[in-house]
């Protein structure tokens, strides 16, 4: 494993002030309800009362990438325990097939603003796209949102990281493992930027991805817990193979996130390895004591 850049870790957040309001009868102190304290371990962050749980992700997950020859970000966040782990997040790759997630959004977004609904092509190569990573359905898809309106999802979005070729080469978009954990955010919680038509639509195609291509972060994924992929992978004659694998994991109690970019890749099947090794130890670590996903919950 090569690390390239810092580590990017948030402070820890401040206790809110106290604000007294004072009338004329009488005073009354009005406390405001303070945010949990969060503490670092290693690569990852959480609550204070969660931090064995960090220190135990952020050993496992560098461990398992120790003597990895590739470069490798990882960006985990898990919205049950509070626990974030951040490893190069901030380092640029060509995004091969990743991208796609990300043209389906702004095509979902485009319809939003227009009202009007997607055509009956947009919904067929829209499925060829992300459920097969149809080149030629993303490429048409591409060219029919156009740079603008990517752009504006982007901006939108906030993924600041992400860069699209300016040529239109969709798989040479640049890309960082923060702005994919942000689109997946996007897509598993309401939010302002995409409805939730619009997230329920492609969260649907990314749970029905084929067999053949659902390798990566659901490795070692609880059986009962609803997996959502996509996956990119594309052989460069610098850098190596690119392979990345990004995936939102819900239900039964589970609400979590896994992006995992790597280069320098000898070969395909080395950077699909190291993927599932540290998707494998995310899985088994944070689903811990907790009742199978597959199984009844308790209460």
């Amino acid at each position: 494993m090569r690390l390239t850049t810092a580590l990017a870790v948030p402070a820890a957040l401040s206790l809110s002030a106290v604000c007294c309001a004072v009338g004329l009868a009488a005073s009354t102190a009005v406390a405001r309800a303070a945010p949990a304290a969060t503490v670092r371990a290693g690569i990852c962050t959480a609550p204070t009362a969660r931090r064995p749980l960090a220190a135990k992700l952020s050993r496992d997950i560098l461990a398992a990438l120790a003597g990895r020859a590739d470069t490798v970000s990882v960006t985990v966040s898990d919205r049950v325990s509070g626990v974030t782990c951040r490893l190069d997040e901030g380092y640029q790759y060509y995004s091969a097939s990743v991208v796609k997630a990300t043209i389906l959004a702004a095509l979902l977004r485009w319809h939003q603003e227009t009202g009007k609904p997607l055509t009956a092509k947009e919904k067929r190569l829209a499925t060829l796209m992300i459920t097969q990573s149809d080149n030629d359905a993303a490429s048409a898809l591409w060219a029919e949102v156009g740079h603008a309106r990517l752009q504006h999802f982007l901006d939108l979005a906030r993924m600041t990281e992400t860069v699209l070729d300016p040529d239109g080469a969709w798989g040479l978009t640049l890309i960082t493992a923060r702005d994919e954990l942000t689109l997946l955010r996007l897509l598993t919680k309401s939010n302002s930027v995409l409805s939730d038509y619009s997230r329920d639509y492609e969260l649907g195609l990314m749970a029905r991805v084929i067999p053949s291509q659902r390798w990566g972060v659901p490795a070692g994924a609880p059986a009962g817990v609803t997996v959502y992929v996509k996956n990119g992978w594309l052989p460069l004659p610098s850098g190596g193979w690119h392979i990345h694998s990004i995936g939102a994991f819900l239900g039964h109690g589970r609400d979590y996130m896994i992006a995992v970019l790597s280069d320098n890749n000898p070969t395909m099947a080395y950077g699909v390895a190291t993927i599932e090794a540290v998707a494998r130890v995310v899985h088994r670590d944070l689903n811990a004591g907790l009742p199978p996903a597959d199984g009844p919950l308790s209460g």
